[in-house]
């Protein structure tokens, strides 16, 4: 089963795991989840309000709203 989730953030969370830091994807785009892999870094050049789908080969593609057309 597929699933499209909206995600805004652009930079991991970072928890306090006793003495050791463990930073969390937000972005949904890191191959480790739930753990940053640094993909967010592929966000840095988003436009504010528009939304993109991320693809597999690392490409992504703004996705355009039909309804508003």
């Amino acid at each position: 089963m597929a699933r499209l989730v909206k995600k805004e953030a652009q930079a991991p969370m970072a928890v306090k795991v006793g003495s050791e830091t463990k930073w969390i994807c937000m972005c949904g785009l890191s191959n480790n989840q739930p753990f940053c892999d640094g993909s967010h870094k592929k966000t840095a050049d988003e436009a504010a309000g528009k939304v993109y789908r991320y693809h597999k080969d690392g490409t992504r593609t703004e996705v355009i709203d039909a309804s508003h057309g």
